[in-house]
């Protein structure tokens, strides 16, 4: 084919293994065959919206098997996928679609109210149900387009995704991903883990972000595995899709685990089908980690960012009792370094800059020369903004954020490390902890906790506990007792939104 991205995957696999499952969702099975005639058919209707090379096509709304074909299919045409966060309100939308500028919108029936209320929605937009007036709906529109493959020359450097990044500082930015550089990761991936051809993978954690595209989805379709898509995290929904399936590998993110393991169901569930579980995206306690592994259950932990497609470092199953708590050592085909701020690197067991480079990092940011630049050194190292130490085998333990990190009393504090302190304390169900002002210190801690049904703790309560296990000036001066914590659509903890709250 000419076609050397993305885009020929579909007609390859549709080649090598058109009778086995690709896509499971709510009940309807979609084989390889049949997904590449349904790619086909979606990317000839855009074609005729004048999608071309280089063109962007958007997608809003959760996971669906809609989300698969328009991105192939914009692949397939050399187009640029652009999936957004369906959680985003209008206004949010309106900048990431000013910015991107895509020619079709293709969004789910729960997205309708927030479309209606854009600014300058795209001009082509395809409904999956109930299409307003002018608008297509998504099955009447794909059953129009040819069934023949389109084949066109796209070059594995050329862009296949602008992901936009949370925008904690600013606006967000979209992080351009190559061809190869996801075709790379795929790669990384598939070496750190052994998927097999019969996988049977649970995508519950949302694909608009790269955690679930780049490391299930991609590598589960290159091996022709089946992946099966949920258009929500739920707990008991994700046993029953275990059981049923036969579920082998999933991914997911801490708080993700934690839910699980919390559960009623945990210790009467049949987990037996399962061979590996992934989690990624923020910091994991140890505790959790032995929590599963108690179950017999491989427990791998790794490091990446979306700009980095997203793998950076990967804990191997050989490794993840002797290593439980490190995000592992750089991926096989990438380079990662932990500097200090003049970029030299750091001494063992010294916290510092991630510094990434490889074939699976970024050109740069969509529209932004300015941020690219600041986020690549001049020999190519991409500045991660996080901090890790390095282990005698050159392991990498993940500190916090630079961000993050506040100074107190001159010394710097890590919150990281302070929430997996407190994480330990039998009534902490979740916490998060931030810097705010202090006029003696310059800056404290200040834990946001959410406890157990039934459980309580007090400041001093937790002082005690806390008293051995860190030093005086890392533990919290100030406590607060919530119900729940904000969080982004992928399970992070959300701490923007703690800073701004008043102290009580």
């Amino acid at each position: 084919m000419q076609n050397a991205g993305l885009g020929g995957w579909p007609y390859r696999r549709a080649q090598l293994s058109p009778a086995r499952t690709a896509l499971v969702f709510d009940g309807l099975s979609i084989s390889y065959a049949e997904l590449a005639v349904r790619i086909s058919r979606l990317a000839d209707q855009l074609r005729s919206a004048g999608v071309r090379a280089g063109d962007r096509v958007a997608y809003l709304g959760p996971n669906h098997p809609a989300f698969v074909e328009t991105m192939f299919a914009t692949h397939a045409l050399g187009g640029i996928f652009v999936p957004l966060n369906f959680r985003l309100a209008a206004p949010e939308l309106d900048y990431l679609l000013s910015d991107s500028g895509p020619a079709v919108l293709v969004y789910a029936p729960s997205c309708e109210p927030v479309v209606r209320a854009l600014s300058q929605p795209p001009a082509c937009r395809v409904a999956l149900e109930q299409p307003g007036a002018g608008e297509a709906q998504y099955e009447e529109w794909l059953a129009g387009g040819a069934p023949a493959p389109i084949d066109v020359p796209v070059a594995v450097d050329d862009v296949a995704l602008i992901l936009y990044t949370s925008g904690t500082t600013g606006r967000p930015k979209g992080a351009m991903l190559t061809h190869a550089n996801l075709i790379w990761n795929t790669a990384n991936l598939l070496i750190g883990v052994d998927v097999a051809a019969d996988e049977v993978t649970l995508v519950t954690a949302p694909l608009f972000h790269v955690g679930a595209l780049g490391q299930t989805l991609l590598p589960t379709f290159a091996k022709s595995g089946c992946a099966v898509l949920t258009s929500s995290w739920d707990v008991d929904g994700c046993f029953d899709l275990i059981e049923k399936h036969g579920v082998t590998w999933m991914f997911g993110v801490a708080t993700m685990y934690a839910e699980l393991a919390r559960s009623p169901r945990w210790t009467g569930a049949d987990l037996t089908s399962l061979r590996s579980l992934m989690c990624g995206g923020a910091p994991v306690a140890e505790a959790l980690i032995r929590t599963y592994q108690e179950r017999g259950l491989v427990f791998c932990q790794g490091y990446g960012l979306t700009e980095t497609a997203p793998g950076a470092t990967f804990l191997e199953a050989g490794e993840s009792t002797r290593k439980a708590g490190s995000v592992g050592a750089p991926v096989f085909f990438g380079q990662v370094k932990v500097v200090r701020p003049d970029l030299t690197e750091v001494a063992q067991g010294e916290p510092g800059e991630v510094l990434i480079r490889g074939a699976n990092v970024t050109p740069g940011y969509w529209n932004a020369p300015e941020a690219t630049a600041a986020a690549l050194t001049e020999d190519g190292w991409f500045r991660s903004g996080d901090v890790a130490t390095v282990d005698e085998d050159g392991y990498l333990y993940i500190v916090d954020r630079v961000k993050d990190m506040f100074v107190s009393g001159g010394e710097n504090v890590y919150p990281a490390e302070v929430e997996k302190a407190i994480s330990g304390h039998p009534a902490v169900l979740e916490v998060a902890v931030v810097g705010v002002p202090d006029d003696r210190w310059g800056e404290v801690g200040r834990a946001f906790l959410v406890c157990r049904a039934g459980a309580e703790l007090t400041l001093d309560g937790l002082r005690e506990y806390l008293g051995g296990r860190l030093a005086k000036y890392k533990i919290p001066v100030h406590l607060d007792l919530i119900g729940s914590l904000p969080k982004t659509g992928s399970g992070k903890i959300q701490k923007s939104g703690l800073r701004k709250l008043p102290l009580s």
